[in-house]
């Protein structure tokens, strides 16, 4: 049983230490549901948190998609392994090879490399088919199924437009036809436009905990951002997607949701995340996939602009939490919110990140360089027998965050190609980066928060 009235008060502290305005958390274990909201959902109406507060699920959104793809499989009208111009006859990269050859299991992967360079391509009914139109010139971060690196809104853009196309409806009506409704979903959304602002938590940001949390400047993601960002749900309701993984594809309410193949496709096709420590070290369909003692464990994640959400699903123990939050994120905040839970049901605790290997005698030439991507510069460099790693902010975001435009970090190694980046205020945690590649001595690559940056030449 779950001591929720501990677990409540652990979690109130928590917020207080975090400046995070509130959390709502959901346990599916066994088949039962427990759920329960801590804080307001925003700071300056005060107005509480409940189980029935919608939050942003950011990209966790991806595995909504992801599952509603599957049923298209299921239905034998795509391959994961046939080309995408295959349903997308038109579909032109600059890379000819890519334009060919990428596959809807390279998107899921996040292993298509193409770059995010869609433009701006509005807040109408065609905007996925109008990204797809923009990135004809769009060029590979590397080359294609070469590694791994996060795609944050047009991977699952280019599989919505699929989607699109064979179900002749825009991408939220296929949400809403193929999960939302035949799961009985009532409260979620894949559009700000649907979401009941009454029962909607407010983002925010904390420049300081003196100053507390702050409302945040953006409200929503772009429309872009659809497939891979823009659900809002409550955390029963994400618990009822964890509840598809866990029982072979019926939705709790009984529905056969995918097919149990498909369930098992996604759990167990997978490709290697170069930075395995921050999430796990594999990238399943839709999932990641993490490493726990004894145990394998599958993750789905998303922050937006101030809100942020957690699912893990422990399919040996019968188990899913899940936490939205109106503030971080935080990774040692949900780490020691969900060991609080994970404790007190007599199951395996998130491991703890790696220690620095004092003994590694590195050539630091080797992964010195600038690893750069459109709004995120990376600058490596060696001074003595240290590393550092300088990231520079866009001035305006720094600006807003009362920050500088470049702020230094030491890497301390883990191993030749991994290394911890240790915080440098109160309101950061340990990162992990992995740099590593190495071409002509030097590395080619940097991945950091799933993401990845090419050395320039």
């Amino acid at each position: 049983m779950i001591d929720v009235p501990r677990i409540q008060a652990r979690v109130t502290e928590l917020l207080a230490e975090y400046g995070i305005p509130s959390a709502a958390i959901g346990v599916l274990h066994n088949g039962e549901f427990t759920e329960f909201a801590v804080g307001v959902m925003n700071v300056e109406t005060q107005e509480p948190a409940t189980t029935d507060t919608v939050y942003q699920c950011g990209s966790m959104t991806k595995t909504w998609t992801a599952l509603a793809f599957m049923q298209l499989v299921d239905e034998g009208k795509v391959d994961l392994d046939e080309p995408v111009r295959t349903y997308l006859p038109g579909f032109t990269v600059a890379d000819p090879e890519a334009s060919a050859k990428v596959t809807p299991r390279h998107l899921l992967y996040h292993t298509n490399g193409i770059e995010e360079a869609y433009g701006n391509p509005g807040e109408d009914d065609d905007v996925y088919e109008r990204m797809i139109e923009n990135i004809a010139d769009a060029p590979q971060v590397f080359p294609l199924g070469h590694t791994h690196g996060y795609s944050a809104a047009l991977g699952y853009a280019i599989l919505a437009r699929i989607l699109e196309v064979h179900d002749g409806a825009r991408w939220d009506d296929v949400m809403r036809d193929r999960l939302f409704d035949p799961m009985g979903l009532t409260s979620t959304n894949s559009w700000r436009e649907q979401v009941d602002e009454t029962r909607a938590a407010t983002g925010h940001l904390i420049r300081s905990l003196d100053e507390g949390p702050i409302i945040t400047p953006v409200d929503y993601l772009p429309r872009a951002f659809g497939p891979g960002g823009g659900i809002t749900s409550t955390t029963r309701e994400v618990l009822g997607m964890a509840h598809v993984f866990l029982t072979g594809g019926t939705a709790p309410n009984g529905k056969r949701v995918v097919s149990a193949e498909s369930i098992r496709e996604m759990m167990r096709s997978r490709v290697p995340v170069p930075d395995p420590y921050m999430f796990g070290p594999e990238w399943a369909l839709g999932l990641i996939v993490c490493d726990w003692p004894g145990e394998t464990v599958y993750a789905s994640d998303g922050s937006t602009i101030g809100q942020n959400a957690r699912l893990r699903i422990l399919p040996d123990s019968n188990t899913a939490i899940a936490m939205l939050t109106n503030g971080g994120p935080r990774e040692s905040f949900y780490h020691k919110v969900f060991n609080e839970i994970l404790a007190g049901l007599g199951m395996v605790t998130i491991p703890d990140l790696p220690t620095p290997d004092t003994t590694l005698n590195l050539d630091l030439s080797r992964y010195e360089g600038v690893y750069e991507r459109p709004g995120a510069r990376h600058e490596v460099s060696a001074e003595g027998r240290k590393l550092y790693l300088t990231l520079v902010l866009d001035p305006m975001q720094a600006e807003f965050l009362q920050k500088p435009d470049r702020i230094s970090y030491e890497l301390l190694p883990v191993s030749e190609t991994h290394f911890l980046m240790p915080p440098t205020d109160s309101l950061e945690d340990t990162q992990t980066v992995a740099i590593y590649d190495f071409a002509d001595g030097a590395a080619r690559y940097l991945h950091t928060n799933c993401r990845v940056h090419p050395r320039l030449k």
